[in-house]
């Protein structure tokens, strides 16, 4: 029993330090970048910059006087809040639908829907059939395409079959139909998977930016945030171009330091949102993984 008990505190230390290794390796690079944003770079010596050194906002103000930031971010949040309200309506009716096994060629429908996650259309044709259907050039773009996600609609059909029948059951014996049974029974009760796949989609719109530089990259007003930033990343390059686009204090900004502040815009708005809906995501994400 000693010698068990020696082992088991050993693998228990050992395992312990592993994940805190494990979370310095993920956590450090977010530290560097944060840090190396607000720090002068006359201040700065170089090697691995943990704290700010010369604290200044001068990076992030740069950025936020580019006329196109703030517009790119008004695009970004509002595909970001619409993109997944859509997806999640449709797909989730989509995956009640697929759910039911009574309904008349409901394996056809499983096996036409897995399909499209196997075999896509391509750029080309993807490309001709949003021109036909004037999306190109409007909002729309960025929501109507998204709008049915079968990995999702996977995720949701597992969560539902997994709930006890005997709440369908009872509420169609109440006279419930389709529809009420799905928006006042099952709906309610399906908050984790939904948070898990509306986190998934949120996160997509808001890193996406090749579907910007495919359909509306001759469009500035519906350009995101992503793209925006992509194109001063490239655009300012050098500390000369930096000067030359308005910067009048020489040396209190560097390429460097202006592409870890841009770094730092584009992941703290999914890193302050993420802690809120973790607990549903991890839940979504297990929930019919283990039966019984």
């Amino acid at each position: 029993m000693k010698e068990r008990s020696l082992s088991g505190t050993a693998f228990d230390i050992s395992n312990q330090l592993f994940m805190l290794i494990i979370l310095a390796v993920m956590i450090i690079p977010f530290i560097y970048i944060f840090s190396y944003s607000l720090s002068s770079p006359n201040m700065l010596k170089g090697g691995l910059v943990l704290w700010p050194e010369g604290f200044t906002f001068d990076s992030f103000k740069r950025a936020f006087e580019y006329p196109a930031v703030l517009n790119g971010a008004f695009i970004s949040i509002a595909r970001s809040v619409l993109g997944p309200a859509i997806m999640l309506f449709i797909t989730s009716m989509a995956a009640y639908v697929v759910s039911r096994p009574d309904l008349l060629g409901v394996k056809f429908f499983r096996r036409y829907f897995i399909f499209t996650l196997y075999f896509s259309s391509g750029i080309i044709p993807m490309y001709l059939l949003m021109g036909f259907l004037h999306l190109k050039g409007t909002f729309l773009i960025y929501v109507i395409p998204g709008a049915i996600s079968v990995f999702n609609m996977v995720l949701i059909k597992t969560y539902i079959e997994a709930l006890p029948k005997e709440l369908s059951e009872a509420a169609v014996v109440d006279g419930a139909n389709d529809i009420k049974l799905f928006f006042r029974v099952i709906f309610p009760i399906c908050t984790p998977v939904f948070a898990a796949v509306v986190l998934f989609d949120c996160v997509n719109q808001w890193n996406s930016f090749m579907d910007v530089q495919i359909y509306n990259t001759m469009y500035p007003q519906l350009h995101s945030l992503q793209y925006v930033l992509y194109n001063m990343l490239n655009q300012f390059s050098t500390i000369e171009q930096l000067q030359e686009a308005g910067n009048r204090q020489r040396g209190s900004i560097t390429p460097q330091t202006f592409k870890m502040a841009i770094t730092v815009i584009t992941i703290l708005p999914i890193a302050c949102v993420y802690p809120f809906l973790q607990k549903y995501f991890i839940k979504g994400l297990l929930i019919g993984s283990i039966k019984g």
